[in-house]
């Protein structure tokens, strides 16, 4: 055997050590904080931090490259550097357990200074990473304790060869192994069990909602009844997008959530859940979109919002002179500013609790959330919404604010094609074009159209009309001939005003172009 691959091997054993040792205290600690706050796993804590010191431009190429994957991607990513870290600490404990220890619980200090640090967090907000370090320090011990050769003469040599099946003096591979696998095994089952627990504990409520007292119709049947491969009408809860800076879904009890206004007002003043469903509900179609969305971008979707008006709740505290901004924030911390003027100027703006015929999903923001048409949603829909002061700009920054996103995004208008796809592979003759098409508060769809290989714009036939807060879908029979086509859309709003061809990224206040894509005919 060369020295590099004795070396090697010499060093594989530590640096395992290392990894499951340190796999079985982040189990433990996602276990706990599954039992008090999610938010506190180290490993999700660590992901978080990372996030918001994310640069913009990174932020936006990973949604835009990975779309609702770039969380998952984000915390392997974590795991993969506490990885290498790790098995750096079983080297260290190799040469002097000491030296491992040490360099674990610097490892778990980090996690444990986020969670510490969160603008909500609580005194047990670092057990979760106390515990993690207690069970990888100990997990550390036991397996360098099992692999450590025995001591010259403290073993027959004739009996150590029986054990390891090796002359010499070193660890017995039977109970080496026997420790891996114990090590190993408990990581799993406590990782395991805190996803469950987690995930159980973020099922969806049962909650009886009152109707609304003027409800809507019922909601007639869209084109994807007809055409394949158009979004639906009303996007299930299931499907809805969901693009927010949580790892996890926070774990809000009903019965204890209240919901304050206070700042800039006659009065401060605060809701419970059941305050809520004692008041006047609506019900409103209105159509949600991500800032973040390309041309053509999945993060759009429809849904029909029951809730209280933003207005109602305002009128209660009574709003002042000098306010600007309503500076919303969530069960966590996390902040979104929206502009006063805009919220109240006469728009169905609510402060949602149903959709879609049931209570808000949590990963879309139970027990309530802020649903402001118009305005792109990092600006307007705060999720699990605890409170809501009313201030100005200047006074404070939300955020997307520090970040410098635009204070004032209304969403542009804009048209998707989802059918046909890109670089499809079409048969000639008679095709459907077919997609969906926004634009709130600039009069609604007036119509939708479609441009073959640049020629002239053509019609498009519009589906059901539900307001100009929501989307229409539309469709376009296209007589296709043999060889490669270039497809284009666009929406012309109620006013006569087309989409605009700039091209424009997302940050700071929304893309904008027209989109188009090549498919092939033959």
């Amino acid at each position: 055997m060369t020295r590099p691959l004795a070396a090697l091997r010499s060093a594989f054993v530590p640096a395992l050590s290392g990894v499951l040792a340190t796999l079985a205290g982040v189990g433990a600690g996602h276990l706990v904080a599954a039992l008090l706050d999610p938010a506190d796993s180290p490993v999700l804590a660590v992901g978080s931090q990372v996030i918001d010191l994310t640069p913009t431009p990174v932020k936006e190429w990973a949604v835009a490259e990975f779309g609702t994957a770039d969380k998952p991607i984000l915390i392997g990513s974590v795991l993969v550097g506490v990885v290498f870290l790790a098995a750096a600490a079983g080297l260290l404990a190799r040469r002097r357990f000491a030296y491992g220890a040490a360099a674990l619980v610097v490892l778990v200090a980090i996690p444990a200074v986020v969670a510490a640090t969160r603008p909500t967090a609580g005194a047990a907000a670092v057990v979760p990473s106390l515990v993690a370090g207690l069970v990888g320090v100990a997990a550390l011990w036991w397996l360098v304790r099992t692999a450590r050769p025995a001591a010259a003469g403290s073993v027959p040599e004739g009996e150590h060869a029986r054990r390891t099946g090796d002359a010499g003096h070193g660890p017995s591979r039977r109970g080496l192994l026997v420790a891996v696998g114990v090590v190993a095994g408990a990581a799993a089952v406590m990782g395991g069990a805190g996803r469950w627990i987690a995930s159980y504990r973020s099922r969806a409520v049962d909650i009886d909602l009152p109707a609304a007292a003027d409800p809507l119709r019922a909601l007639p049947k869209g084109l994807e009844t007809r055409f394949d491969g158009i979004t639906p009408l009303q996007v299930p809860n299931a499907d809805f997008y969901r693009v927010d800076t949580r790892l996890d879904v926070p774990i809000v009890d009903v019965d204890d959530w209240t919901l304050t206004i206070d700042g800039d007002v006659d009065q401060e003043v605060t809701f419970t859940f059941d305050d809520l469903l004692a008041m006047d509900l609506v019900e409103r179609d209105i159509t949600l979109t991500c800032v973040s969305t390309s041309v053509g971008g999945k993060f759009v979707g429809g849904a029909r919002w029951l809730g209280v008006p933003l207005t109602d709740l305002l009128d209660r505290a009574g709003v002042g002179s000098r306010a600007d901004q309503i500076f919303s924030t969530d069960v966590d911390g996390m902040t979104i500013s929206t502009p006063l003027a805009v919220a109240t100027d006469g728009r169905d703006s609510m402060l949602a609790i149903g959709m879609n015929g049931e209570p808000l999903p949590r990963e879309h923001g139970f027990p309530a959330r802020m649903v402001v048409p118009g305005l792109y949603g990092f600006i307007s829909a705060t999720k699990w919404v605890t409170r809501m002061t009313l201030t100005t700009y200047d006074d404070q920054q939300a955020y997307w604010t520090e970040r410098d996103w635009a204070t004032d995004a209304p969403i542009k208008p804009s048209s998707r094609i989802d059918t046909p796809k890109a670089l499809a592979q079409l048969d000639p003759g008679e095709n459907v074009i077919g997609g969906v098409a926004w634009a709130q508060y600039d009069g609604g769809v007036g119509t939708v159209q479609v441009r073959v290989d640049g020629g002239a714009w053509q019609d498009a036939e519009l589906g059901p009309d539900l307001g100009t807060d929501y989307w229409r879908q539309w469709f376009h029979r296209w007589d296709a001939e043999p060889g490669q086509h270039r497809i284009a859309t666009r929406v012309v709003d109620g006013r006569g005003e087309p989409q605009t061809a700039v091209r424009a990224e997302p940050f700071p206040a929304g893309s904008s172009g027209i989109q188009e894509l090549i498919v092939t005919v033959g």
